[in-house]
């Protein structure tokens, strides 16, 4: 006969149960009382709680971080810091993502931490860097014929297949010539950031969504601004086709002239910093 120790197992078990339930709601409980107390912050400030913390650190092989001190010139501007934060990032994002050559391009070091950097470099004052919507990325050796549209294109995205299309010269020549407005990787990568915020709830992407409608409306509502825009020529034409193309082009200016695009239109220069809650490098 043992039923005393079969009660007070059964007993014990209970307890545990009830330990198990009682973590899970404190968790529950707790988790929603951070979530109500940051969102209050972001309403009051437009910007993340917190934006990099990290229990373990990715690290970039040598090879990788000497690509970056080269070739990337904002990874340089950052403070050690921030430098050790981004190269975390970079090592992430290249795991997250696939990377396939075409037309017999082959994908190296350089293809994946550059075209990961421009990435991670507009996704910095995120917390969700990753930009979940693209899996795939796709790399043509000069401008391919695509069938969205029957033509010949320098790169895309596609949505549907989570797909960001780039052609290397062109992205290349778009880092190498840091200020002329124009940065294939950046404006590609921008579009795909645009969709990820119009699906995805996070907190960086409903900052970057709500600022984004903020300066449609600021637009709207002023159209001495809106003329002045389209007038000073300082953003190419393409700008003005549709709202997708106005975003991606002013990313790519607020990128690669600041200071010009600060002088210029503070307004919109404000409004694209907050979107990317860009606190760093001189911004």
């Amino acid at each position: 006969m043992h039923y005393p120790i079969i009660i007070q197992n059964e007993a014990l078990g209970g307890q545990i149960i009830l330990g198990i339930l009682f973590a899970i709601l404190f968790y529950m409980i707790l988790h929603f009382l951070v979530k109500t107390l940051e969102m209050g912050y972001v309403l009051r400030n437009m910007r993340p709680w917190y934006t990099h913390f990290y229990f373990f650190q990715k690290k970039l092989n040598r090879d990788q971080k000497n690509i970056l001190k080269k070739s990337f010139p904002f990874y340089n501007r950052l403070s050690k810091k921030h430098q050790s934060y981004f190269e975390h990032r970079v090592a992430c994002f290249i795991k997250d993502k696939d990377f396939i050559g075409r037309d017999q391009f082959k994908i190296t070091d350089e293809v994946e931490v550059l075209i990961s950097a421009t990435a991670v470099m507009l996704t910095f004052g995120f917390r969700d860097f990753y930009i979940g919507i693209i899996s795939k990325i796709i790399v043509y050796p000069d401008v391919y014929y695509s069938k969205l549209n029957n033509t010949y294109h320098k790169g895309e995205f596609n949505p549907r297949l989570n797909t960001l299309v780039l052609c290397w010269k062109d992205f290349k020549l778009g880092l190498d010539v840091d200020n002329d407005n124009l940065n294939l990787g950046i404006h590609e990568f921008t579009h795909a950031i645009h969709i990820n915020s119009m699906k995805e709830r996070d907190i960086s992407s409903t900052i970057f969504s709500d600022t984004f409608k903020e300066l449609t409306e600021l637009l709207l509502n002023e159209p001495n601004l809106r003329e002045a825009l389209v007038n000073s020529h300082y953003f190419r034409k393409y700008a003005f086709t549709n709202q997708f193309e106005f975003l991606a082009v002013i990313m790519e200016t607020f990128i690669e002239t600041p200071t010009e695009f600060k002088a210029k239109f503070p307004e919109v220069y404000g409004k694209t910093k907050q979107m990317l809650n860009f606190h760093f490098a001189g911004y």
